[in-house]
């Protein structure tokens, strides 16, 4: 019996316990509208990798959740913003790429199925009349900038604007008198993901102690190395050290749990990526050895923005395999409740690698279930509940 399955009565028989204290976190937390997790499950332990605050993979959701999503993005802006009936989405500029594209489609049918009016583009798309998904085109809406608003020919000034854009770039002057959601703040702009797992490794602190287990079991190790420009000697020296000294901290909980893995951490750009920037190593001396077009690569984030800090994290191997391609649950999140799952495959990656890449593809939670037994559908729940806890958390810590 492997780790997860020997601690999963503490889950399932502290349930009600459970979904009290997730109720009174709600309660005091700004709540996502929406977002997505990336989880990795090695059977010894579970943990969210990557979480998004502006996900854009909707078109990879089941045709049957949406009803589900569509009663939950509803719930979220009538509860916070009650007056709303009309939505603007702002999309991202790089709108040419198919599959983004199919997910705005299916954001605005979420949106159109829960009644409210929709309406999607921005100024920088204003050349374009359509886009090409990969079914058929998105309609854009004419955006013009009326006394610094957004404003939709012939719909008028939206009830709200919702981001899909993170924003790496910055703020378009044209949303900052909007109503926009998610916060401004949260994008990559000024967001960095160890803010993220700081908020997220109090909550796994104090959910591990109401049920009982040990925290690792259900989240990450990791740390910053901050300031580190790697075209200095002394600079990469030690970033060499911190990675030497996050590995001797999993080896120790290898140690005390009998685990045979070899440890070995994911080096990440500390602002989002896009699955860019990021390299799997198993000691600091392997980073010494990398060419400097790996080293560049590091360095590189979405946008051409290079890494100022570098999250250091643990790399949690995954024991899940579809077709003998190893594989990674995503969950997409909306009013903080895990609505719709997906897994990620990637057959030229290994069980430790980062699947993120342009050889992954999708399989829908149906379809992956009806080949897989096995899987910890109970762990993935809470620990990307968790995720979202900890994403409203952050907004609401925001000045």
């Amino acid at each position: 019996m492997n780790l997860l399955e020997k601690n999963l009565p503490n889950l399932q028989n502290n349930s009600d316990k459970i979904r009290t204290w997730i109720e009174e976190k709600r309660l005091i937390n700004q709540i996502p509208i929406y977002g997505s997790v990336d989880i990795r499950d090695s059977g010894f332990k579970v943990g969210v990798v990557d979480s998004n605050h502006f996900p854009a993979g909707f078109n990879n959701v089941q045709e049957s959740d949406i009803p589900k999503l569509s009663e939950l993005i509803k719930s979220n802006i009538e509860r916070t913003k009650p007056e709303v009936k009309h939505v603007h989405i702002f999309p991202e500029s790089h709108t040419r790429n198919p599959a983004y594209v199919e997910n705005l489609k299916t954001l605005k049918q979420i949106l159109e199925y829960a009644e409210f009016v929709v309406t999607v583009g921005s100024q920088a798309l204003s050349d374009f009349g359509s886009l090409d998904g990969l079914t058929e085109p998105l309609i854009l809406d004419s955006v013009i900038i009326d006394e610094d608003v957004v404003n939709v020919r012939n719909v008028g000034i939206p009830d709200i604007v919702l981001l899909n854009n993170d924003l790496t770039d910055g703020i378009p002057v044209e949303l900052l008198n909007q109503s926009v959601v998610p916060d401004l703040s949260m994008g990559w702009h000024t967001r960095r993901k160890s803010n993220h797992f700081r908020k997220l490794d109090e909550l796994v602190d104090e959910f591990s102690e109401l049920i009982g287990i040990d925290p690792w079991l259900i989240s990450p190790l990791w740390m910053v190395s901050e300031e580190k420009c790697l075209e200095k000697p002394e600079c990469l020296d030690k970033l060499v050290i911190d990675i030497d000294d996050l590995i001797s901290e999993i080896q120790d909980k290898y140690d005390f749990y009998g685990i045979k893995e070899k440890p070995c951490v994911f080096v990440k750009n500390d602002r989002g990526t896009y699955g860019l920037g990021i390299i799997t190593i198993e000691s600091g001396l392997q980073l010494t050895q990398l060419s400097k077009r790996k080293l560049h690569k590091l360095t590189y984030g979405k946008g051409g923005a290079f890494a100022e800090n570098f999250l250091i994290q643990e790399g949690i191997p995954t024991d899940i395999t579809y077709d003998d391609s190893p594989a990674e649950p995503v969950a997409y999140l909306v009013d903080g409740r895990p609505a719709s799952w997906f897994y990620r495959i990637n057959p030229k990656k290994n069980k430790i690698g980062n699947l993120n890449s342009p050889s992954a593809s999708f399989i829908q939670r149906k379809e992956f279930l009806s080949k897989i037994d096995g899987i910890r559908i109970d762990w993935h729940n809470i620990v990307a509940e968790l995720s979202m806890l900890a994403m409203g958390s952050e907004e609401y810590d925001l000045p």
